[in-house]
């Protein structure tokens, strides 16, 4: 069996207005998903939540974008990281790496919020 990723897809009208509002910084534009859990299988319920709202910007200039999203009243995930939807990434970089950007250089907040229509999802690993 194939490990899957759990979590939600962003539509594409609200994926292109956001993409619209925020100008990915890298080559490789990511910008469709939010992550709730990783190795997940089949038998792993969708999650329940239908909407979020991005509420901030991380970049480590060095690569990285994500943008930070609030779900059900926040942003942590959990496992202690946020939900965040990868940007961009510049070559040699990878999206697991957006956590650690907003661990390490934190990120600036987007006032007001933007609303984000959420579609729970799996999709291979």
């Amino acid at each position: 069996m194939t490990s899957q990723i759990t979590g939600w897809k962003i539509e594409a009208r609200e994926r292109a207005a956001l993409l619209a509002q925020f100008a990915p910084r890298y080559a490789r534009t990511v910008a469709d998903h939010v992550t709730l859990h990783f190795a997940t299988g089949p038998e792993t319920p969708l999650p329940e939540a239908r909407t979020g709202e991005v509420v901030g910007v991380a970049d480590d200039g060095q690569g990285v974008q994500a943008l930070v999203v609030r779900i059900d009243g926040t942003t942590d995930r959990g496992d202690g990281s946020h939900f965040h939807i990868t940007w961009s990434l510049a070559e040699g970089r990878a999206a697991r790496e957006s956590n650690d950007v907003i661990a390490v250089s934190g990120w600036r907040a987007v006032e007001p919020a933007i609303p984000v229509t959420l579609v729970p999802a799996r999709w291979p690993r």
